[in-house]
């Protein structure tokens, strides 16, 4: 258990950063989700733009740290090449 004030410090902030983190993590699956279902669907307008919308989700990972900015390419790229698939 942490004894210093530091410590005791840290443990607070890592608590608060967890929770922070996880809704941004959740919150860039969901949106990966809605372009997963559109192109499920069929939809190409749809995926197109819900793509549109994940793309800033997905950078604002990387800039916050989240996810790894090679994992960030490649799902994107993954993603929009199913969207462009749909034609």
């Amino acid at each position: 258990m942490a004894n210093t004030p530091q410590a005791k410090k840290r443990i607070r902030r890592n608590a608060k950063r967890q929770t922070i983190n996880h809704s941004r993590v959740s919150r860039i699956r969901t949106s990966i989700k809605a372009v997963e279902s559109a192109i499920e669907s069929g939809k190409k307008a749809e995926a197109a733009e819900a793509l549109t919308k994940v793309q800033p989700e997905i950078a604002r990972g990387v800039a916050r740290g989240v996810i790894h900015k090679n994992t960030a390419a490649r799902r994107f790229s993954r993603l929009s090449k199913r969207v462009a698939s749909l034609g």
